[in-house]
């Protein structure tokens, strides 16, 4: 029996005509309504005339084409669509499978009579590769889209595409919670925004921050003062205000951490996440007995309507995908929640009365808040996309119609990782092979250990060590893969019964796409299969080593000293305290992450394999070949078999090719500069002399900086340099000799070197003095008593010498560059201080008529 009364109050109701009217006329709308509006659950029961309300209506009425068609909702989350399927079931009178049901990654819950499906957006890109048409489908709703998840871009893309060419009559409707929707109608061509008002109840913000500053987040960590404070936050709202608590937290173990500090609290403790028990999740979404504690991530921001909750207390944390494509790392990452994200959460408390919300951090911060978070497309690994878009036909996704384009650098990094594994061939288009990795239902790297694997291991296990990559298991399995698997094999919790179910469904999946009357056979490149123990069937450890090294060729990784190892991707990881897999020679890495301040990766789950499988599974990285470079201070010249940047072997080389050689000499000078040169006193002389006059008087003077002494170095340091072969010997080569070769003799002007720019400079005593050319002016440092007579101040190319006026003694007296002026003003100063000092030594009165002397008086 339908439940009249409460359809009828769900405020979304009132925005069913405008949304029929919008569809009718346009094909396609955007539907703006908060949380908890019914926008999930009457629209599509609405739509497929299910309800007593808007769509039926208006088909009794002849208002309008009928209704009655089956209705797709798309959810980005399975738990977000098991409980819509539920609820609106549960408004129908019904079970679930009758005229709602619901299909998630290994589950599907529907009947013949099914009209209304909710599924999640993977689910439909699949069937959507499958069945284009999408035959007997009326209406497909993507609910959430402000969410910006990577598959929901992709079906809205896919879904333009379909109505453009195969079904004009499909009706689109964007489903989002807030109202920052004008992308998403020019998405749709123009499509109509049609708004429902919510029941907006006031919600009383309360700034909480911490009393003393906490750790910003960096990777999958979080500064547990600031959980602990959270938690504190809690119990201060439990105290203060009545009803649930709603608390936001980034992840599932700081979900379990702040449940184990709200112990003894005097309400109960729910954890909801992606992973949560079906019972869970059911709990969660019916009133309570008494007042709850209700922890969970982001799906409770806009997925699920939870009941009863009159407070929120907001962490301000998230959790986003980011990926190192230069080291092949890809993983989850905790940052601030953004102030759109921050509104959702706060709305959770005015649902269903005023209420309030506890924000962990100061009024000044939540200026700073991005306003919206990062679209997955911008930020994700792209091999599944680009391998759909592969599917699609278009692989470079240019003509697919997407909010933002993904990124030209996670494309290409994309296409080349599915070029390596088979999936596209040289054009990018999909392969056979490509198209049925694309149908098994995980990450293009998982498939390609899935398709390889399993001729190697067998179907079955190859598929349960698929399913423990595909979600990783919890931490209390420990880091090492094999040991996680049998964990999983015995274990009664949750995620044992998932990963059973996932490998099933992966199992039944590989013979489900094979190619009729075939058999997997090996892959081109495998040089032996896996090796088999005594009673013919292959170790846990092996077989796990095997088939992640084949999903992550890139990770595999040798040893190179304690808990420390080196993938081949280049990038090095170690293990944590007390792994038991410090003292594998190898291991293939499946899960790791690289916070933004270490050096290495830390590896989160990783299974013991061997040299003779990392060279099988990493086949396309390995290479043979003679190095010649400059490493450590000199040339390194040696014969080296690699995989990746795993040395395997090496050996050094007798007769290395001269123009390597010569290469490697100039790359060590770029690093080291002309320094190891033998640069005599005369030598730096005549570098700092060029350097004046090219500063001075520019061409033809050479400019000798590091860089164009570098550029040039084929001018002036040959041939020394092609006979050179290693670092000794360039300490040999006369720089000063090899200079010369830069001066301007073709112009001519090489010849006057001497006269713009002197080596040394003749004084009145007669001495010639040194010019020190290294700063701005040039310098001539001489005895004061050495230039009376002299009252023009030398020039050299035009520019005025700097004169440094020493003391008998060799001291600095005085610095002028005005000669002239200096005897006028400055010399009576001098003479005052120093004329007693050094008796023995001339202090006429008018040094500009003495006569100069380098010696003391007679």
């Amino acid at each position: 029996m339908i439940r009249e009364d409460a359809l009828e109050r769900l405020p979304v109701r009132t925005a069913l005509p405008a949304l029929e009217r919008a569809l009718d006329e346009h094909g396609a709308a955007v539907l703006c309504a908060p949380p908890g509006t019914g926008k999930t659950t009457l629209v599509p029961l609405a739509l497929a005339g299910l309800s007593g309300t808007g769509a039926q209506g208006a088909s009794s009425r002849g208002g309008g084409r009928a209704r009655g068609g089956r209705v797709v909702v798309a959810e980005p989350r399975r738990i977000a669509a098991r409980a819509a399927a539920r609820r609106m079931a549960w408004l129908l009178g019904e079970q679930v499978g009758g005229r709602v049901g619901y299909s998630v990654r290994g589950e599907r819950v529907t009947g013949r009579d099914t009209v209304v499906e909710v599924v999640t957006t993977g689910v439909l890109l699949q069937r959507l590769q499958r069945d284009q048409e999408l035959a007997g489908v009326d209406v497909v709703i993507l609910d959430e889209c402000h969410e910006r998840h990577l598959d929901a871009d992709t079906v809205a893309a896919f879904l333009l595409d379909v109505r453009a060419a195969l079904r004009p009559d499909l009706r689109l409707v964007a489903a989002s919670a807030t109202t920052d929707a004008a992308g998403w109608a020019r998405l749709l061509g123009d499509a109509p925004v049609v708004e429902a008002a919510g029941v907006a109840h006031p919600v009383e913000v309360v700034w909480a921050p911490p009393a003393r500053p906490v750790r910003p987040p960096h990777g999958m960590k979080v500064d547990p003062a600031l959980l602990g404070h959270v938690a504190s936050v809690v119990r201060r709202a439990l105290a203060e205000r009545t009803g649930d608590v709603l608390c936001f937290l980034p992840g599932v173990g700081e979900i379990a951490r702040v449940a184990g500090l709200l112990s003894g609290v005097d309400a109960e403790v729910l954890q909801v996440h992606g992973r949560a028990p079906a019972s869970v999740q059911d709990a969660v979404l019916s009133p309570g007995q008494g007042r709850r504690i209700v922890l969970a991530t982001s799906v409770a921001e806009s997925s699920l309507t939870v009941p009863g909750v009159r407070v929120v207390v907001d962490s301000g944390l998230a959790r986003e995908p980011r990926t190192d494509h230069a080291r092949g790392l890809g993983s989850l990452t905790t940052v601030r929640a953004s102030q759109a994200a921050a509104r959702q959460r706060a709305g959770r408390a005015g649902r269903e009365a005023p209420g309030a919300v506890y924000r962990c951090w100061t009024q000044a911060e939540d200026t700073r808040l991005p306003r919206f978070p990062a679209p997955e497309i911008r930020v994700a690994d792209l091999t599944a996309f680009a391998l759909q878009a592969a599917c699609w036909g278009d692989p470079s996704a240019s003509g697919l119609a997407l909010l933002d384009p993904p990124p030209d650098g996670a494309m290409a990094a994309a296409r080349s990782v599915l070029s390596a594994i088979g999936a596209v061939d040289a054009s990018g288009r999909a392969t056979d092979r490509g198209v049925r990795m694309s149908r098994l239902g995980v990450h293009p790297r998982l498939a390609r250990a899935l398709l390889d694997g399993a001729t190697e291991v067998g179907a079955r296990r190859a598929a349960e060590v698929v399913a423990l990559l595909s979600e990783e298991p919890p931490r209390e399995y420990g880091d090492d893969l094999a040991a996680a698997w049998r964990t999983a094999r015995r274990g009664g919790d949750a995620y044992g019964a998932r990963w059973r179910a996932e490998a099933g469904r992966l199992a039944r999946a590989l013979s489900d796409t094979a190619p009729a009357g075939t058999v997997s056979g090996p892959r081109e490149g495998r040089s032996a299969p896996v090796t088999a123990g005594a009673g013919g069937r292959t170790a846990d450890d092996t077989v796990a080593g095997f088939v992640t090294a084949l999903a992550f060729p890139e990770r595999v990784a040798r040893a190179r000293g304690k808990q420390a190892f080196l993938m081949a991707s280049g990038t090095g990881a170690e293990l944590g305290e007390g792994s038991r897999l410090r003292s594998a020679p190898w291991l293939a890495v499946a899960v790791a992450d690289r916070p933004s301040h270490a050096a290495s990766a830390r590896v989160r789950l990783a299974a013991v394999t061997d040299e003779g499988t990392a060279r099988i599974a990493a086949s396309p990285l390995h290479a043979t070949g003679e190095e010649t470079h400059w490493e450590d201070g000199d040339v390194v010249a040696r014969h080296v078999e690699r995989l990746g940047a795993v040395e395997l072997s090496v050996r050094p080389l007798k007769e290395p090719d001269p123009a390597l050689v010569r290469v490697a000499l100039l790359e060590g000078l770029r690093r080291e500069g002309p320094g190891l040169l033998a640069w005599s006193r005369d030598a730096q002389a005549l570098r700092q002399r060029l350097a004046f006059l090219h500063r001075v008087l520019g061409e033809p003077w050479p400019d000798v900086s590091d860089g164009a002494l570098l550029d040039r170095a084929g001018e002036w340091l040959e041939p020394e340099l092609s006979r050179a072969r290693r670092r000794a010997d360039l300490g040999r080569l006369a720089a000063g000799q090899a200079l010369r070769r830069l001066l301007p003799w073709a112009s001519g002007d090489a010849a006057r070197l001497d006269e713009l720019a002197p080596e040394r400079i003749e004084v009145p005593s007669g001495s010639r003095v040194r010019v020190d050319y290294r700063g701005e002016q040039p310098v001539l440092a001489v005895r004061l008593q050495e230039l009376f007579g002299l009252s023009k101040t030398p020039a050299v190319a035009g520019v005025p010498v700097l004169v440094h006026l020493l003391s008998p003694a060799g001291r600095p007296a005085a610095v002028t560059a005005d000669l002239a002026s200096f005897w006028r003003d400055g010399y009576r100063a001098v003479r005052a201080e120093l004329r007693g000092r050094y008796p023995k030594h001339p202090w006429p009165e008018d040094p500009t008529s003495a006569e100069p002397t380098r010696g003391v008086r007679r």
